[in-house]
């Protein structure tokens, strides 16, 4: 792979997720204090993100990977990207932002997606490359949150959040532009797209996995704790800035680095403790990080919360990449992408969906709390991630079955 074809990927990546980190992070705070949404609205505007994972299946699958160059439609939908982007910058209430955010995010989903097979297509190991390319979209996540902690001190100020969407919108059409520029990445032959139907394409054939009662469990185990996952997402940049934690976005790229130092680490503990063990782990580092949050404050106890943020490496990397590699030895050549398609759809669609309706609910529910009892309030709605994050641990420490996972190139390389 020439240099230049690395410069394009790398910086493609970086582009692709400075554009997320842009404005997601800080997006629950946003709509609390500069839209005054409820909780329930706020729960809303996340489940967004779900609704573009279920579809975006079939806008990769159906849509783009029959007719078209992958990179012409990344540039589109970043193109157009741009300017909902714009729009959701110039939003001054939660009617007027919401269908801006929900046709952001159908386009925005499918790039995730593109951006991977753009990149493949490319790489001549792509085992041993891939990752040296994807790091740089980590790096893009934290150099936007960095910027808008340290660099324009936007989560100082009131109403200075709206910039972060003005701020995508601008990178958006960075990558819009520059995506003309990446290698030609044509569809695969149409007589070969054809074959695949409708269940293929989102992953539906992968079901026949389901009457392996330990992939049943794993299966459902994985939309389970993406009900607390969706709690994080949805609440901790708000929770940080209420609470009086100076800089919240820009300690939070924590986790992004925690992420990165744990993704070398995974394969060490996978190798001498083994699939079971190894996603235990992460079930019980959510519960961890929720207790952490629940009970810690801004200012003496201000290291449970960073502990907390810093755990997001455990949480993340031991579930769902260990979960990725349990997923990929069970379904052997034939279903290795329509069964990780399938987990994709229900963690990041169905599961985050619920999570985030039932993230709302909960901050519904005391919301009379939040007025009198800030701590309080944060405390209830922490506690209730935590408790599920231990009950699935639970189910899932007594019902799974121990088993050798046999994927030692997935972890070596």
């Amino acid at each position: 792979m020439s240099s230049t074809i690395k410069f394009k990927l790398s910086f493609m990546m970086f582009l692709e997720f400075f554009i997320w980190g842009a404005w997601f992070v800080t997006l629950g705070t946003f709509l609390s204090q500069t839209l005054n949404a409820t909780g329930l609205e706020i729960a809303n505007v996340f489940s967004t993100q779900s609704w573009g994972a279920i579809i975006a299946p079939f806008i990769i699958g159906m849509i783009a990977d029959r007719y078209f160059n992958a990179e012409r439609i990344l540039s589109i939908l970043h193109l157009v990207g741009a300017v909902l982007m714009y729009q959701m910058y110039q939003a001054t209430d939660i009617a007027v932002f919401y269908p801006y955010v929900l046709a952001y995010m159908i386009l925005y989903m499918p790039t995730l997606s593109l951006v991977n097979s753009i990149s493949f297509r490319q790489l001549t190991n792509p085992e041993k490359q891939f990752s040296g390319i994807r790091i740089w979209g980590t790096i893009g996540w934290i150099v936007a949150g960095l910027s808008i902690s340290y660099l324009f001190k936007w989560d100082s100020g009131e109403g200075l959040l709206r910039n972060t969407f003005l701020m995508g919108a601008i990178g958006s059409f960075v990558l819009g532009v520059f995506s003309l520029a990446l290698p030609k990445t044509p569809p695969v032959k149409v007589e070969d797209a054809q074959k695949a139907s409708i269940t293929e394409v989102l992953g539906l054939d992968a079901i026949k996995l389901l009457k392996d009662r330990n992939f049943l469990i794993f299966f459902v185990s994985s939309i389970l704790i993406c009900i607390p996952l969706a709690f994080y997402y949805q609440n901790a940049n708000l929770f940080l800035s209420e609470i009086g934690l100076e800089n919240p976005t820009g300690k939070m790229t924590i986790g992004q680095v925690s992420e990165v130092l744990f993704l070398l680490a995974l394969p060490v503990f996978f190798t001498r403790f083994g699939f079971k063990k190894t996603i235990l782990i992460g079930m019980l580092a959510w519960g961890v990080r929720y207790l952490l949050f629940a009970y810690g404050n801004a200012s003496e106890a201000s290291f449970m919360l960073l502990l907390g943020i810093a755990l997001h490496g455990i949480c993340y990397d031991f579930f769902f990449v260990s979960g990725q590699i349990y997923t990929d030895s069970k379904a052997g050549t034939k279903y290795k992408n329509a069964a990780q398609g399938l987990i994709t759809l229900a963690t990041y669609g169905v599961g985050q969906l619920i999570g985030f309706w039932v993230a709302g609910y909960v901050a519904e529910k005391y919301a009379d709390l939040k007025t009198s009892d800030i701590s309080a309030f944060w405390t209830q709605v922490w506690i209730i991630p935590a408790g599920i994050a231990i009950v699935v641990f639970v189910l899932f420490m007594v019902f799974f079955k121990d088993e050798k996972v046999n994927n030692e190139q997935t972890l070596t390389n």
